[in-house]
């Protein structure tokens, strides 16, 4: 595929992008390649067009593909014959971070469901708080549930692409 040059409202975007989602424990970095991938008209790209676009490291762009596609944000994308990475963006991005986000609270559910074994004695205050934690993602996995099919039926109800009426 050709490369691609930013334009500078481009450039602008990505790094506004970048800024916001820093503001939610996310790295710059994997902001800037999250917001090429919102405005670029692309089924996919590789790491060198992407190093290229945003002007950054290989390293730096390998590190923030590997954390993007673990948040559930991109996949990797094969291209037959072509030993380069690709990668794609989630039609979905913002259902795709509710699925990865709730496999992490079922993550730390578990873990925290170990925790009375690594509690000495009386341990009250511990044992509040694990208690308090286990309440939480319980409930919170069980609100992500009705979040994701409540998004679902939002996004399809607003789709531009789909007939409605």
């Amino acid at each position: 595929m050709e490369q691609q040059t930013l334009t500078d409202a481009q450039q602008q975007f990505v790094e506004q992008f970048a800024l916001a989602w820093e503001t939610i424990a996310y790295g710059r970095m994997e902001g800037r390649v999250m917001g090429l991938f919102m405005i670029v008209d692309r089924p996919y790209l590789a790491s060198s067009e992407i190093s290229q676009m945003l002007n950054a490291s290989a390293g730096a762009v390998s590190m923030a593909t590997r954390k993007l596609i673990m948040a559930g944000f991109i996949h990797r994308h094969v291209v037959p014959g072509d030993r380069q990475h690709h990668f794609a963006v989630e039609e979905d991005v913002w259902g795709g971070f509710l699925r990865s986000e709730r496999g992490y609270i079922q993550r730390l559910t578990a873990v925290m469901d170990t925790a009375e074994e690594v509690l000495s004695g009386d341990a009250a205050g511990p044992r509040r708080r694990i208690t308090h934690a286990q309440n939480y993602l319980n409930w919170i996995d069980q609100q992500h549930t009705k979040l994701l099919a409540d998004w679902n039926a939002y996004r399809d109800a607003h789709d531009p692409e789909k007939p409605h009426g």
